[in-house]
């Protein structure tokens, strides 16, 4: 949790806290934010995380990006490709000492690598899940206690060989190391020490960047950041289309999976409900953008501080207070010729919007987007909704959506830094020997990968296509399935406010148009499995979900409205 959580000690409130009808506190800027800084990090600490954002963002030039809620994918793409050039250049160093050291030590040296091969192997079948299976955790258990018994035996063997004890000593050497000479037996410790070094620079450099530009401290001021400065034309030019598509209003989709990039859905739900005029009000035309409007009040209401902490000058933390709403169109990507043809300009929005609005259709859809996003900009809850006013019909659409919070492994980035940099002497030589055993099968894994990657752009698999709609998105890459209690209970919170006030909001647009309001006097109490539970319904035939039956009920009066009331009541 970060320090902007928690209140400091023995500091009174302010004199007056901001008046209810003041515009939301702003945050910090997407390129600054928490999630971004860790996205970075992750970068670093995982390489097939760090290869799905290059690939998306990088490699797939004809793919839009997915939209960045709390965070900036341009500022991660660069740390990716930073820590990648990092990577390839220390498993170059590692390669090359590998094969004098093979030449020199008379293949011996490979001998001294196999342990370290097992001890890759078994990290990686274990996985980075909290709790692998069972079988994966018990095989890698065993495969990495053989690879630090292997190793430890294979290196007194070449320690009793350099000393020349190997004839002398009750160790009985494994078989070919009769054949090793001293020269040769300290060539190979030799490699094997110079490998450690390049481990060892390797490891600080990380360090280096999560204490520094990925440091909490340092990270919201992006002109110090060397990564974001990359010199590369290509990347600076690939940045700025990042920027342009990932916060912009006009969502260029896939049509396999149109909200990417909002996380997981939530128990979308839709409601119908006949319109049916009240005899005692003047009946006028009602339409969608009629009803959006009409909730869009209600939603800023959730910002407003409660008048207890208003008149008592409270400091108020929530959320809410910074609720973002707006209007979104969402566009298929297929039909373009090129990726930069998507009319991102304020003008053509205005206009697809004018149109998506009343037009109801199926590829062009108009939402009025509804976001909260707590915890540091990592639980990101956005609602989106559309309104149909169709033969006689109001019917309802309600998609709620949740980002949950980064990596846990991710968070704990910056913390294991410090703990490797303030290690005593043994610790780090225990953490260095370990991962040296492993750094060559690391640098050819590393280099693998980089090897299938050029193969792929030779055969034109990365080859500039038709533009596509984003096929997944970093940040949803790089979420817990879940989040903890605290943040359920927030989630849940956001989502009852944010739903309530859409039902009173469709409410007041009734009235206003000569509907009968009590007839859609409702509350959204609770959400699950496909259904929705009305609080309180008043003689009205109604339909939820895709297979609701219309009941009918009674009773139930909405909230009291602030400021003017609505037309009719």
């Amino acid at each position: 949790m970060g320090s902007a959580y928690v209140p400091p000690p023995n500091r009174p409130p302010p004199s007056a806290a901001p008046p209810r009808g003041a515009p939301p506190p702003r945050g910090l800027p997407p390129h600054a934010s928490e999630a971004s800084r860790l996205l970075c990090a992750g970068t670093y600490l995982d390489a097939g995380f760090r290869d799905k954002v290059i690939d998306e963002l990088y490699r797939m030039e004809h793919r839009v990006v997915a939209p960045s809620l709390g965070f900036d994918a341009a500022r991660v793409l660069a740390h990716a490709l930073q820590a990648r050039r990092m990577e390839l250049f220390w498993s170059w160093c590692v390669l090359m000492l590998l094969l004098l050291g093979v030449v020199a030590s008379g293949w011996w040296l490979v001998a001294l690598v196999v342990p370290g091969l097992l001890l890759s192997f078994a990290r990686r079948m274990r996985g980075t899940a909290a709790d692998p299976p069972g079988r994966r955790r018990t095989f890698a258990f065993w495969l990495r206690w053989a690879g630090r018994l292997l190793l430890a035996y294979l290196l007194i063997a070449t320690l009793y060989v350099g000393f020349g004890a190997a004839d002398k000593g009750p160790f009985e050497p494994p078989p070919g190391a009769d054949e090793l000479s001293v020269p040769q037996a300290w060539l190979a410790l030799a490699s094997l020490l110079l490998m450690a070094v390049c481990v060892v620079r390797q490891q600080a450099r990380y360090v280096e960047v999560l204490r520094g530009p990925l440091s909490p401290e340092h990270f919201p001021d992006a002109e110090i950041d060397p990564a974001e400065w990359a010199a590369e034309p290509r990347l600076r030019a690939l940045k700025d289309r990042i920027r342009r598509e990932q916060h912009a209003p006009l969502v260029m989709y896939h049509e396999a999976h149109p909200f990417c990039g909002a996380g997981v859905a939530h128990d979308t739900w839709v409601l119908a409900v006949e319109l049916r005029p009240d005899p005692a009000r003047e009946r006028r035309p009602i339409g969608n953008g009629d009803v959006l409007a009409s909730v869009r009040p209600f939603l800023e209401q959730l910002r407003e501080v409660a008048e207890v902490s208003e008149r008592e000058g409270q400091v108020v933390r929530d959320r809410l207070r910074q609720l973002r709403i707006d209007e979104c169109v969402f566009l298929p990507a297929e039909g373009l010729d090129h990726r930069d043809d998507a009319p991102y300009d304020q003008r053509s929005f205005e206009l697809h919007r004018a149109h998506a609005v009343e037009e109801g259709g199926e590829k062009r859809r108009h939402f009025l987007r509804i976001g909260v996003a707590g915890w540091e900009e990592e639980l990101v809850v956005t609602v989106f909704v559309r309104v149909h006013t169709q033969g006689q019909m109001l019917m309802l659409e309600v998609a709620p959506h949740v980002l949950f919070p980064v990596r846990a492994d991710f968070k704990d980035a910056h913390h294991e830094a410090y703990t490797f940099a303030h290690q005593n002497a043994f610790g780090k030589a225990v953490h260095i020997v370990t991962r040296m055993a492993g750094a060559p099968g690391e640098a050819l894994v590393a280099l693998g990968r980089r090897a299938v990657h050029a193969w792929r752009r030779m055969t034109g698999e990365f080859a500039r296509g038709l533009p596509e709609g984003p096929a997944v998105s970093v940040r949803e890459l790089a979420a817990e399935p879940a989040g903890s209690l605290f943040q359920s209970m927030d989630v849940d919170r956001y989502l009852k406010g944010v739903q309530d006030r859409i039902a009173y909001g469709v409410r007041a647009a009734l009235a206003e148009a000569g509907y009968r309001t009590d007839e859609f006097a409702q509350k959204v109490v609770h959400i699950s499995n496909g259904g929705v539970y009305i609080d309180s319904v008043a003689g009205s035939t109604f339909a939820v979900g895709g297979s609701a039956r219309a009941t009918t009920t009674s009773g139930g009066q909405p909230p009291p409205w602030r400021g003017p009331a609505p037309h009719g009541q």
